[in-house]
């Protein structure tokens, strides 16, 4: 009576896992690409979004509605620990006691670079951008990461995404 033995060979298993080493050496960077280009797309629309919503909101209450990055209650340029949305009564880029809060974001990515030209995004009751417009940039990892995105502010406040390729975060 044969006996026969299942299983895998020692070359089986070597060339097996050979191939599988393989494989996953070409797939990982790729989906890291494709992790960080869907970090900055869905960053970048979160500011957009939060940045339409304070110009609503100027509108709707009639009121300045400020945006900018709070640490300690005050407009900081440093962008990348979120976004505040308020009316600031006394347009004084803090967040006081008699201020209200309309919308706070999350705190972007450690290792990403949230760049804007000033302290604060300021929008008229009636929309406009006045004296705060801009570029605000996205950069993930690096300054010069090709998955940099851009969103402009213009003074009558319309907010929009960049075209531009090759955004520098410096």
């Amino acid at each position: 009576m044969k006996t026969h033995k299942q299983g895998f060979s020692l070359i089986e298993l070597i060339i097996t896992l050979s191939v599988s080493a393989i494989l996953l050496a070409i797939g990982v960077p790729s989906l890291t690409d494709f992790y960080t280009n869907y970090r900055a797309d869905s960053s970048i629309r979160i500011i957009q979004q939060t940045l339409q919503l304070a110009r609503n909101q100027a509108i709707s209450y009639n009121k300045k509605v400020t945006v900018c990055a709070i640490i300690d209650e005050k407009c900081d340029s440093n962008w990348q620990v979120g976004l505040t949305v308020f009316i600031d009564t006394n347009n004084n880029s803090q967040l006081d006691s008699n201020d209200k809060k309309l919308y706070t974001t999350n705190a972007f990515h450690s290792k990403d670079i949230v760049q804007y030209n000033r302290t604060t995004i300021r929008f008229q009751p009636d929309g406009l951008a006045s004296g705060t417009n801009g570029t605000l940039k996205y950069c993930p990892l690096s300054v010069t990461n090709p998955y940099s995105r851009a969103i402009i502010v213009n003074q009558a406040g319309r907010v929009r995404f960049s075209t531009e390729n090759n955004i520098k975060c410096s």
